[in-house]
């Protein structure tokens, strides 16, 4: 019949009682290593699954992360202890809850329990280095006040905190006294191995105490190295689902009465911790990698070497990480230079569109050139030559001749002043240099019929000055009609017409060497206002200079800017890709 590890050690406790040999407590049957695991993680209170995972990521700044560790699922029982820690976190292990307590119990004289003061322990003691044999005692004293209605009191040693409960603990030298006004102390309860009667030889226990609990046989007595009291009461549960304990009995209790003080002290050490599952809680990690560690250790807190853990990595927020601010100025730089080609490719696009517009009103304006040209053109030529034979014809009276004279002078009038208009209409002309050999040819033409002497001072003007049929329109106009005013009012011998391009500005200036006026008190007509008007219509001005008899200047200044036509093939080039 297999024999359980619980018999192996009240054998091997007879033995060393009737031997007399000390058996340390650390030397208690081990446990079969039983399997333990991590059985959840949450994160900011959402479950993770851990199914096959030995490194999991929190994300950046979780707020708490809660560990559940206990049995595993296919383990045949629970671990007996266990501790658990966070390394790169935590400095120690933890341990769950675990409290052993030495009490004082009150009773009354019918013996009912009337009260009780305890002193709970738990974790390990300060002088706990792993074994019972190295280990050092801590000594204690608490003072107690005797309730009401006591009579006397029993002195309990339990490991009935939570029953999950395990470990050691081992009570020395312990001794109440009732504490007096003056004079000694009163010593109501001694050490229990100071006596001389040294066990019960009924329950092999000191005398006036006795075992109880769920499992009485894991309260012990404990052989103490030489330089110590050589015996002391333990308990060394090993049993999460149960408790031992020590305690005096009745017959022995020491009397006393309400309100004395008693004075407690002892000499104790102690390791516990519990066997069942539970949690571990942290908050707000600092980004790095830690590694949660669940061990199972002995009752006595020695590891068995089984145990379980799993990787956490906390990133770190993206505005900690080195690279972050370094993409977001690239990311920056990358969209201001993304909104600069966007608006200069939208600019582009509109300037292609301004210039595709001007191009297409430019073929309208050359067709409605040739068509003028070629159709209402020849349509007058056709009514001045006919009007021309028509007064050739035998038997016209001379009023009609005079009249078919007049219709085809109207006619060549008619058909100069369309050419004019044909040339205005024609995109081909609009440059400087086109309206410079125009002025030069209509002020020659305006003199010659005039039989006026005519200078004229216009050296070669660019072609890449582009010029708007409505500037070239005004200008011509009132270039015309200030040789028409010199023609008819200056009585001068000689006009001097000069055109300068200096500086995006270009200068027109009509001198005469008439009669002159006085540009103070003589009121301008029509025809000098309408060339100011003109002029101002297109952004540029119109001064007049003269005295009486010394003959007239005219100077008009309008701005014309020279334009790139290779910059248009790159516009038009850039917008199309």
């Amino acid at each position: 019949m297999p024999v359980s590890p619980r018999t192996i050690f009240l054998i091997l406790y007879a033995l060393q009682f009737c031997s007399g040999v000390t058996v340390a407590a650390t030397h208690l049957p081990a446990r079969r290593p039983t399997d333990i695991e991590i059985q959840s993680v949450a994160i900011n209170g959402k479950s993770i699954p851990l199914s096959g995972k030995s490194k999991i990521n929190s994300g950046a700044t979780p707020q708490n992360i809660t560990f559940t560790f206990g049995q595993a699922t296919n383990a045949m029982r629970a671990p007996t202890r266990v501790r658990y820690k966070l390394e790169g976190y935590d400095s120690a292990w933890h341990e769950g809850g675990g409290e052993m307590f030495i009490m004082l119990r009150f009773y009354n004289e019918a013996g009912d329990a009337i009260g009780q003061k305890g002193f709970p322990v738990n974790g390990e003691s300060a002088g706990w280095s792993g074994d019972l044999k190295s280990s050092t005692f801590s000594h204690r004293r608490e003072t107690v006040v005797v309730p009401p209605k006591s009579a006397n009191f029993w002195f309990v040693m339990s490991s009935a905190g939570p029953p999950q409960t395990v470990g050691i603990y081992v009570v020395d030298h312990l001794v109440v006294s009732k504490l007096v006004d003056s004079g000694p102390a009163s010593v109501l309860l001694q050490a229990a191995f100071d006596r001389s009667t040294q066990y019960d030889p009924t329950n092999q226990a000191p005398l006036g105490w006795t075992r109880d609990g769920i499992h009485p046989s894991m309260a012990k007595i404990i052989d103490l190295e030489p330089d110590r009291t050589a015996k002391a009461l333990a308990i060394v549960d090993d049993d999460p689902e149960g408790h031992a304990e020590w305690h005096t009995i009745r017959e022995h209790a020491p009397a006393v009465s309400p309100g004395e003080r008693l004075d407690v002290e002892w000499n104790e050490v102690f390791t516990m911790g519990v066997g069942n599952g539970h949690e571990a809680h942290y908050e707000k990690l600092a980004p790095g990698e830690y590694q949660f560690r669940v061990a199972e250790v002995s009752a006595l807190g020695a590891l068995t070497g089984n145990e379980a853990s799993i990787i956490i990595k906390v990133p770190a927020p993206l505005w900690e990480v080195p690279w972050f601010w370094a993409a977001l100025v690239a990311f920056f730089v990358a969209a201001l230079l993304g909104i600069s080609r966007y608006a200069s490719w939208r600019e582009m696009r509109q300037e292609l569109a301004r210039i595709e517009g001007q191009r297409a009103l430019e073929r309208e304006r050359l067709r409605i050139a040739h068509d003028i040209h070629d159709d209402l053109g020849a349509r007058l030529t056709q009514i001045s030559l006919a009007s021309a034979m028509a007064q050739d014809s035998p038997g016209l009276s001379s009023s009609a001749r005079s009249e078919f004279d007049r219709i085809s002078q109207m006619a060549r009038d008619t058909v100069s002043a369309l050419y004019e208009t044909v040339w205005a209409v024609n995109p081909e002309n609009d440059n400087l240099d086109a309206l410079g050999n125009y002025l030069c040819q209509m002020v020659h033409q305006l003199c010659e019929q005039a039989k006026l002497a005519c200078r004229l001072r216009v050296p070669e003007l660019p072609r890449d000055v582009q010029v708007a049929s409505q500037l070239r329109h005004n200008v011509i106009l009132a270039v015309k009609e200030g040789i028409n005013n010199i023609i008819k009012h200056a009585s001068a011998s000689e006009v001097v017409f000069q055109v300068t391009f200096e500086r995006d500005a270009l200068m027109i200036s009509i001198y005469d060497n008439g009669s002159g006026f006085d540009t103070g008190h003589r009121i301008m007509g029509n025809g000098l206002g309408n060339m100011k008007l003109r002029l101002e219509a297109i952004g540029g001005r119109c001064n007049i200079e003269s005295s009486a008899g010394k003959g007239t200047t005219i100077l008009m200044h309008v701005t014309a800017r020279p334009t790139d036509s290779h910059a248009e093939k790159h516009v038009s080039r850039e917008a199309s890709i």
